[in-house]
């Protein structure tokens, strides 16, 4: 590959109507450098064009060949977007004040986004319906605390408590909410967790530092089960949704009939950043496009900006304080082996172009528990369920039947 292929493509993405809303008040110079050349992009107020400016502010250097996988269609895990390239792949080397980094983030991530667009990966279309979605308050009473927790609820049999990721809502599992057959066995309910969407911080919240803890996560869990459910539920769970599933089988197998832990951590690596929270970064821009790179570039684009989408409208503090739990305190060598899956049948499944919570985690979390099922989704990242809600059904529709323990229902294969 030559730098003249690489300016080719970087000209047809700085076209992209998106960059105007993006980098909106943004003044900063971008060097890419392709072994010994150098290309130079001024991101001018949403109006990002090439420059020979030499004072930059941020600098992407890596050889033609890397450069070439990243225009490979589809490039391969770790190669197809800006954060990951910085966070996940020792081939390329990012400098600049961090500061910047974070400010000029959404527009560089949807930049290598456009940069890396290719074909959709190919699924049957489902019959979806959002009429059959029910959603509503409850009180939910836990440690002395009353909460009114939003949750959304759709069709009938064995209950699936769905747990949304770190500093998301339920808006997550909208498709499976909406599918018409899967309403046919499966009871889905879907809480937006305390601070998160449509469920508000309990009344006697002081406005301090909202911070999740394993305790109050399980807490909460637990007076879902009993107060909402009414039974034991299969639990299923995407990032941090899916540590907490493995925790309730490890301290609650009486209320966990099975789980399903969509993109399961060993231990999350790479999801703490000081910008996800700061004065000097826009939050909801930040941090929707901080997650932007974890999904697949083979996942519609539609879908794509939609998950996204939820990520922008979070509560400030509500991320990184997800995190607490999820990259400080969870710890899959711990909790993996506490798990009986003789008792709790326990599925993993992990898309290939996650580089958070990979495929090599859910191989570590499997040795560790004895019969689990593991799928590795090829072709989606880390939000399958809303990424590309069609290529992940029969990954889910398997691990819902072994999570309940009939492996072999019809319509699994």
């Amino acid at each position: 590959m030559s730098a003249g292929q690489l300016r080719a493509r970087l000209a047809a993405a700085l076209s992209d109507p998106e960059l105007a809303h993006l980098g909106r008040g943004l003044k900063a110079a971008l060097r890419i450098r392709c072994d010994d050349a150098v290309l130079v992009i001024v991101l001018d107020d949403g109006a990002p064009r090439f420059s020979d400016e030499t004072d930059v502010d941020i600098e992407i250097a890596a050889s033609a060949d890397d450069w070439a996988r990243v225009l490979a269609k589809p490039p391969p895990p770790t190669f197809h977007a800006f954060t990951a390239l910085q966070l996940a792949n020792p081939a390329f080397t990012l400098s600049g004040d961090p500061l910047r980094i974070a400010q000029a983030r959404p527009l560089l991530e949807r930049l290598f986004e456009r940069l890396t667009a290719g074909p959709v990966a190919k699924a049957p279309a489902l019959a979806r319906d959002l009429g059959q979605i029910r959603g509503g308050y409850y009180a939910v009473n836990c440690g002395g605390t009353r909460y009114d927790m939003f949750v959304e609820s759709a069709g009938q049999g064995e209950p699936v408590l769905l747990l949304h990721t770190a500093g998301a809502d339920a808006r997550q599992f909208q498709a499976q909410l909406a599918d018409v057959e899967l309403a046919q066995s499966w009871r889905l309910i879907a809480p937006d967790l305390p601070f998160h969407g449509r469920s508000m911080p309990p009344r006697d919240w002081d406005g301090g530092p909202y911070r999740l803890s394993s305790q109050q996560y399980l807490g909460w869990c637990v007076a879902l089960i009993e107060q909402v459910i009414g039974a034991p539920a299969l639990v299923a769970g995407g990032s941090m949704g899916a540590a907490m599933a493995l925790v309730m089988a490890a301290e609650r197998p009486d209320l966990v009939r099975g789980v399903v832990a969509i993109e399961p951590p060993f231990r999350s690596k790479g999801r703490r950043n000081p910008y996800q929270h700061h004065v000097g970064v826009h939050g909801g821009l930040h941090n929707a496009s901080f997650v932007r790179g974890l999904m697949s570039p083979t996942s519609p684009e539609a879908d794509r900006r939609r998950a996204v989408w939820i990520y922008s409208q979070g509560a400030p503090g509500v991320y990184p304080g997800d995190l607490a739990f999820y990259s400080d305190e969870f710890d899959g060598a711990v909790i993996a082996p506490r798990i009986d899956t003789g008792k709790t049948p326990v599925a993993l499944l992990c898309g290939s172009y996650d580089y958070s919570a990979t495929p090599e985690d859910g191989r570590r979390l499997q040795a560790l528990m004895p019969g689990a099922r593991l799928d590795v989704m090829d072709g989606l990242g880390h939000f399958p369920m809303c990424e590309h809600p069609d290529l992940f059904r029969p990954f889910f529709l398997r691990a819902l039947a072994h999570a309940a323990g009939t492996p072999h229902a019809a319509g699994t294969d």
